[in-house]
C-alpha cells in the first residue's frame, strides 16, 4: 500500500468519524430542545480543533519524542487557554448550569486528548512493529543469501570431485557427468535464486544430482529413489534437500566402494515428508549441524520455515536417516 492510499484512508476514516459524531450529537439536541442549536456546532468545532492540535501536533513532536512533562504542560495549557476564549468568545456556547458549563469546557477536551492521544499512540506503535518486520525480514533475507553464498560453492567442489574421479578413471560417462553438471548450474543460478520453485524442479534437479553420483560409483552401489504422491503445482523453497543426499553419498560408501541410500519423498496435499538413509561407511558422520551443508539447511529451515518443519536425525542398525516433516506453500 503506498504512502498517498494510506493518507487517503486516514483521512476517510477520520471524516466518517467526525461525520457520525455530528449526526449523533445534532439529532440527540433536536429532540432534547426541538430546535438545532448553534453551540451544538460549536461544541464539534471545538472538540476538533483540540483533537488535533493534540493529534498531529501535541502527541508526535512531544510525548512520542518522551517529553512527557512538556506535553502534561502543554496539555494543560491548551485546556486553560481553549476554555478562557470560548467563554470570551461564545459565552452561550454551554448551558448556564455550572456543572455542565465544566464539562463542556473542561471534560469534553479532556476526553478529545485521551482519544487522540490514544488512536496516534496506537498507530505509531503499529508502524513501529511494521518497521520491525520489515528489519527482521531484511534480516532473514541477508542472512539466507549468506547461506546460499556458501552453500553453493560447497556443493560445485562437492561435484566437481565426483566429475575428477571419473576422469580420473578414464570413465566414458565423463562427458554425461558434465552435461549433468551444466543441467544442476543452470538450475541452481536460474532458479535456485527465487523465493520459490516449482516442487516438481525441485524433485528434477535431486534426479540429476543422483544421476551424477551414480555414474562415480561402482556398478553394484544400491541406491534407491521413491517419490509418492500427487506432484501438481506446489511451491517449495529451492535446495531444502539436497545437503541431506549430499550428506548420505558423502559417508554413505563403506572402505570397499559400496554403498546402500534410500531417498523417499512423499507428498500429501499440503505436506511434504523427506526420508534418507544411508549405510554409515568408512568416514564418521558429520552431526547435525557440523558440516557446512547440512549446518546452512538447519539455519534456512529455521527462517524460511519458522514453526512449519519438524526435523529429525538419528543412528539405527548402522544406518543414519534423516526425515524432514515440511508445511507446503
Amino acid at each position: 500500500m503506498t504512502l498517498e492510499l494510506k493518507h487517503k484512508k486516514h483521512t476517510l476514516f477520520h471524516l466518517i468519524a467526525w461525520l457520525i459524531l455530528i449526526f449523533i450529537l445534532s439529532n440527540y439536541a433536536f429532540f432534547q430542545t426541538g430546535e438545532l442549536a448553534a453551540n451544538v456546532f460549536y461544541r464539534i468545532a471545538y472538540a476538533m480543533a483540540i483533537f488535533y492540535l493534540n493529534y498531529s501536533f501535541l502527541v508526535p513532536r512531544l510525548l512520542l519524542k518522551n517529553k512527557k512533562l512538556a506535553y502534561f504542560f502543554c496539555v494543560m495549557l491548551t485546556i486553560a487557554c481553549s476554555k478562557y476564549l470560548i467563554e470570551t468568545l461564545f459565552p452561550n456556547f454551554a448551558p448556564i448550569s455550572s456543572v455542565n458549563r465544566i464539562a463542556a469546557l473542561v471534560f469534553f477536551p479532556i476526553i478529545n486528548i485521551v482519544l487522540g492521544t490514544a488512536i496516534r499512540i496506537y498507530q505509531q506503535w503499529s508502524i513501529d512493529e511494521k518497521n520491525k518486520k520489515k528489519i527482521e525480514e531484511q534480516k532473514n533475507l541477508t542472512e539466507l543469501q549468506v547461506l546460499k553464498n556458501q552453500l553453493n560453492p560447497h556443493f560445485l567442489f562437492n561435484s566437481l570431485n565426483s566429475i575428477y574421479s571419473l576422469s580420473f578413471k578414464k570413465s566414458d560417462d565423463a562427458p554425461e557427468a558434465i552435461l549433468t553438471l551444466s543441467e544442476l548450474m543452470r538450475y541452481m543460478i536460474y532458479k535456485a535464486n527465487n523465493d520459490f520453485v516449482l516442487l516438481r524442479e525441485d524433485i528434477e534437479y535431486i534426479k540429476n544430482f543422483i544421476a551424477l553420483q551414480r555414474m562415480r560409483l561402482i556398478k553394484k552401489a544400491k541406491i534407491n529413489l521413491s517419490i509418492k504422491g500427487n506432484i501438481n503445482d506446489q511451491k517449495i523453497r529451492p535446495l531444502l534437500f539436497i545437503s541431506y543426499i549430499e550428506n548420505a553419498f558423502k559417508h554413505g560408501v563403506d572402505i570397499e566402494g559400496k554403498t546402500d541410500i534410500s531417498i523417499d519423498i512423499d507428498i500429501k496435499e499440503e505436506e511434504l515428508e523427506f526420508n534418507c538413509t544411508n549405510l554409515i561407511g568408512a568416514k564418521p558422520l558429520e552431526k547435525e549441524g557440523k558440516g557446512v551443508g547440512m549446518k546452512n539447511t538447519l539455519e534456512q529451515l529455521k527462517i524460511l520455515y519458522p514453526n512449519r518443519h519438524k526435523l529429525q536425525t538419528f543412528e539405527k542398525n548402522n544406518n543414519f536417516t534423516v526425515n524432514l516433516k515440511l508445511k507446503l506453500d
